[in-house]
């Protein structure tokens, strides 16, 4: 039998593709144990997790979906080694609301920590009610039961086997879970079954090989660019020139020379569609707009972080005090401060997002790269008026997002389109659509005070963070008004101000942190709204309090790592900085070496962090050129502990890929704007790492904890790149460089 599916077709149809064959005299004993059906999707239902095909292969729904980090490989192995079975047996069916339950979506490095850890427990679940069964079938008790390679067999006598195939194969678990009753990330499912000691992994800590490698080298399979569905039209949003303004009229004669084409105007929503792209491209182009006249209160990069700290506080939070912080600074013989910035940061995805949305008998389809599909289903029912369980949200790859980008916006243009038009609609936009008005990273200003004895010793520590919220656009894509085409057309908004504060275990008699959000720029339609950037707040954070510990080490006469030891009181964290110093081969100082031969500079720093558990230190050893003032970041090392490893390759490929972009962050990356909008819409005016410029070395240690939960590693190690990178660039030029991005220009400032 020759079977030949369609991906797009098996992800478009109405539930998960089974394919039972049945051999003679099995067909009424499988019927006992399983479904003919696949109950309704329910968090509660083992078979909204796992199915188990007649030949002994294994389906898992997987609410979340993967951004190329190799998760779904990791949530197959977690399901095969509670299964018993070898990894390529099992397949993972990610990122469709209409084949799983809603777990969150790739967010907050949750991929393993929480969404391959409730798959692990339904399989744990599955493994459990299979024994069950064939202890009914084979008439041995479930305590003489084990399971090997897909097999359920008697310990005693191990000619007494059934197969997993023999047993369920092509019907579905009837079974009912414990539920915690969360939806997203937080999702867990148990039943009866018991998830295998450690000791017992066979699959855990293995590295078979990717399984997105083939489709995105040769292009075997479809992007969410390729999606196309009868009668679907293309349509372009037009942006206006000026952040806030709204068309106040257009003139239709300017495309009636184009085609098809068709004008979608609700108050500040402006787009144009037509049955070709191209066409729909040269219509966005041509339509002659008038916009109102506005003036955004855009200061322009100048006067930025003047405005932030001048900025009146709308919310503010904190860690828990130490101590008493104000009696100890006023008792200090010395106080060090010093304040950091950083930019607003914009996604920059490899191509701007794109969505098609189908609006088909009573109910809605949307085709997206977004990380959350669920959410983006429940974005787009919002946005055509329907219930929630009426629209499908399917995600296909697309450009990359790590964080809230275009795609969410995408989306609802094209829900927004299709409502009104009453055809499929597929939306893209162009390169300075995405660059530009994507929701950016937040920018920031930090102060850090540090109160010392008459001895030198450090006594107390003040920590402060002051910005754009990082959820003025919520990162799930489940609200109309987070959407710019809802803004667009009026809806009312709901932001939320929310910072956060250093993640760290520094043990100081006094010790204070804080954060203060201030209003956006614009608070409707912004080219500037903060939302999520990989490790939300991470790197800005760090950047400041990793830059001040270097530089109260070195206030007080001690090596940056020898003060990190002596302050950090979590053993975890003093094994990182322990194994990234000794793996780079950290030599002691207690000033910038300033190692100079020719026109280059070298020099080394570290930096540590904690993320969600996870802890990570980071040496980086850069090269400065001091005449063009170009950094080069030629090796970075870093020591890792997430807890429990469960493909040591795949977690290497991934720091390797946080370290890359976190440079890219830290040297380049910074939004431009003036007074009108913003300016840095391309790779010209939004520079980001070049091949030429990655590491030549990336040396990672692993620090396996098995006993310990997996913690997450899609961001922790680009949390303290920018300060190992900005200590390391101390180090060697002696400038002490507070404002981020590191580029040429700042550092020939600092140089002069």
């Amino acid at each position: 039998m020759n079977i030949q599916v369609n991906r797009r077709h098996l992800l478009s149809g109405a539930g998960a593709l089974t394919i039972a064959i049945m051999l003679p005299g099995k067909k009424a004993q499988a019927a006992v144990f399983g479904a003919e059906k696949r109950p309704p999707l329910d968090p509660r239902n083992l078979s909204s997790y796992i199915t188990i095909n007649a030949d002994g292969t294994v389906i898992t729904y997987w609410g979340k979906m993967d951004m190329g980090q190799g998760t779904d490989l990791g949530c197959a192995q977690m399901v095969a080694e509670e299964l018993d079975l070898p990894v390529d047996k099992v397949s993972v069916l990610q990122g469709d609301s209409g084949t799983s339950v809603n777990q969150g979506g790739a967010s907050g490095s949750t991929g393993i920590q929480s969404g391959g850890v409730t798959l692990a427990s339904a399989a744990a679940e599955a493994r459990y009610q299979l024994i069950e069964m064939a202890s009914k079938h084979l008439g041995v008790p479930a305590a003489d039961l084990t399971t090997v390679n897909g097999t359920v067999q008697s310990r005693s006598d191990a000619s007494k086997k059934v197969t997993y195939g023999e047993l369920i194969g092509g019907r579905f678990f009837e079974t009912q879970l414990e539920w915690n009753k969360q939806i997203g990330n937080g999702l867990f499912v148990k039943g009866k079954g018991v998830r295998k000691p450690v000791s017992d992994y066979k699959v855990i800590g293995t590295s078979p090989a990717r399984r997105d490698v083939p489709f995105k080298v040769l292009g075997t399979g479809d992007y969410v660019v390729d999606i196309k569905v009868p009668g679907m039209v293309h349509g372009r949003v037009i942006h206006p020139p000026v952040a806030g303004a709204q068309p106040v009229s257009f003139d239709e004669a300017s495309v009636k020379d184009i085609p098809g084409v068709q004008i979608v105007h609700e108050k500040g929503f402006l787009a144009v569609v037509a049955p070709r792209e191209y066409d729909a491209v040269k219509a966005m182009r041509q339509l002659k707009v008038t916009w109102s006249d506005v003036k955004p209160p855009f200061s322009g990069n100048a006067k930025l972080y003047d405005h932030i700290r001048n900025a009146p506080a709308l919310a503010n939070g904190s860690a828990k005090d130490v101590g008493n912080i104000d009696a100890t600074f006023a008792g200090a013989a010395r106080v060090i401060e010093a304040t950091y910035e950083w930019p607003f940061q914009s996604h920059a995805s490899m191509g701007p997002a794109c969505a098609v949305v189908e609006i088909k008998d009573g109910g809605a389809t949307v085709w997206t790269g977004s990380q959350k599909p669920h959410f983006t289903g429940d974005g787009v029912a919002a946005m055509l008026g329907l219930p929630k369980e009426k629209v499908r949200g399917i995600w296909v790859p697309g450009p990359g997002s790590y964080g809230r980008n275009d795609a969410g916006d995408a989306a609802a243009d094209a829900a927004l389109i299709a409502k009104k038009i009453g055809k499929p609609v597929r939306v893209i936009g162009m390169r300075a659509d995405a660059t530009g008005w994507d929701p950016k990273g937040p920018a920031s200003v930090h102060k850090a005070r540090a109160a010392l004895d008459k001895d030198g010793k450090v006594i107390g520590w003040d920590f402060g963070s002051k910005g754009f919220s990082r959820l003025d656009v919520n990162s799930n894509e489940s609200a109309v008004y987070d959407t710019l085409a809802g803004q667009a057309i009026g809806v009312d908004l709901k932001p939320t101000n929310a910072f956060a504060t250093p993640e760290e275990s520094y043990d100081f008699s006094a010790k204070r942190k804080t954060w203060e959000t201030i209003a956006p720029l614009l608070d409707r339609s912004s080219p500037l709204r903060g939302a999520h950037l990989r490790d939300p707040l991470g790197p800005q954070i760090h950047f400041a309090s990793e830059s001040f510990i270097d530089e109260l080490a070195f206030a007080t006469g001690q090596d940056p790592v020898a003060f990190r030891l002596k302050h950090l009181s979590e053993p975890r964290d003093v094994a990182v900085v322990k194994a990234a110093s000794e793996k780079a081969g950290w030599q002691p100082r207690t000033a910038a070496r300033k190692q100079v031969s020719g026109d280059v500079a070298r020099g080394q720093g570290i930096a540590y962090a904690q993320r969600t558990g996870t802890r990570v230190a980071i040496v980086a050893e850069v090269e400065v050129n001091l005449k063009t003032g170009k950094v080069w970041g030629r090796k970075v090392t870093v020591a890792h502990d997430c807890g429990v490893i469960i493909n040591p390759k795949q977690l290497t490929h991934t720091i390797e890929g946080n370290v890359c972009q976190g440079l890219s962050r830290a040297l380049w990356e910074e939004v431009k704007f003036d007074d009108k909008n913003v300016t840095s819409v391309d790779w010209e005016t939004y520079p980001i790492l070049d091949i030429m410029e990655a590491p030549e070395t990336v040396d990672v240690v692993l620090i396996n904890m098995p006993n310990i939960a997996p913690s997450g590693a899609g961001e922790a190690s680009m949390r303290p790149l920018a300060a190992a990178v900005a200590n390391a660039i101390y180090d060697a030029t002696g400038v002490r460089l507070r404002q981020a991005p590191f580029t040429p220009e700042r550092l020939k400032a600092g140089l002069a």
